[in-house]
């Protein structure tokens, strides 16, 4: 059986490394190279490997970084031209934004080597986003989010600082109130969303109460499905145009 295709996170650190000026060679002997197919063997992806002997190995990495020779138009020479068409989205994206591959690249590998978040994130399901593979910032970091999300310690904090300050848990695009819908079966009931960009916060295990805002399921689905780029004022927004 065939491996699977890259994913974009992978894809993001592979283009890091390729406009890094101190990458060197392409070649499956070069250390950089080496180093990234040991990274991306750690990711926390794909939890089944077909032939685990060639899965990013380093003469796949340099194959890759030779498909985005084929794609980089200042490239002096020819390049592999067997790229997919995510590595040339992913390639065009980042062109002219490489301080945001930077950022990313330098997140996903900090939660990598974070054994206690890469453990967290393992027993994290897919879902329908990141399956589409439609995250800008890549599965890793939306794990990240998703975790988060479902911390009960941070969000039992947030919850209590709202109904302490407002009296109720409303939802912050919409307005839903699950106590005064349901009764006392509601009360209490709210998801939280964090709102901070997935790749520029400060701590990969600390997240502040400013950073999570309270929202409905619904509008939660709906925030997730575009989540590099639907903000909370955005989907109100879109609510009172209608």
């Amino acid at each position: 059986m065939k491996n699977p295709k890259w994913h974009r996170d992978e894809i993001i650190l592979a283009l890091d490394l390729y406009h890094d000026p101190y990458r060197g060679t392409v070649d499956s002997k070069n250390p950089n190279i080496i180093a990234l197919s040991e990274l991306l063997n750690k990711l926390p992806i794909f939890m089944e490997k077909p032939d685990g002997a060639k899965f990013r190995n380093p003469n796949g990495v340099s194959l890759k970084l030779s498909n985005f020779m084929a794609i980089d138009p200042n490239h002096k020479g020819k390049g592999m031209k067997s790229y997919s068409k995510l590595d040339k989205e992913v390639f065009e994206e980042f062109g002219r934004d490489r301080r945001k591959l930077r950022e990313m690249a330098n997140r996903i590998k900090s939660i990598v080597t974070n054994d206690f978040i890469k453990l967290q994130l393992d027993q994290i399901e897919n879902d329908e986003v990141s399956e589409l593979d439609s995250v800008q910032e890549g599965q890793v970091l939306y794990k990240l989010h998703k975790y988060r999300e479902r911390n009960n310690k941070i969000t039992k904090k947030k919850k209590n600082s709202i109904l302490k300050s407002k009296g109720k848990l409303a939802c912050e695009v919409c307005g839903f109130d699950f106590k005064e819908e349901y009764g006392e079966l509601g009360f209490g009931f709210i998801e939280c969303h964090h709102t901070k960009p997935l790749y520029t916060s400060e701590d990969i295990s600390t997240t502040k109460l400013t950073d999570l805002a309270l929202v409905c399921s619904n509008c939660h689905r709906m925030l997730h499905k575009k989540i590099s780029t639907l903000s909370i004022e955005d989907l109100q927004k879109l609510i009172k145009k209608k």
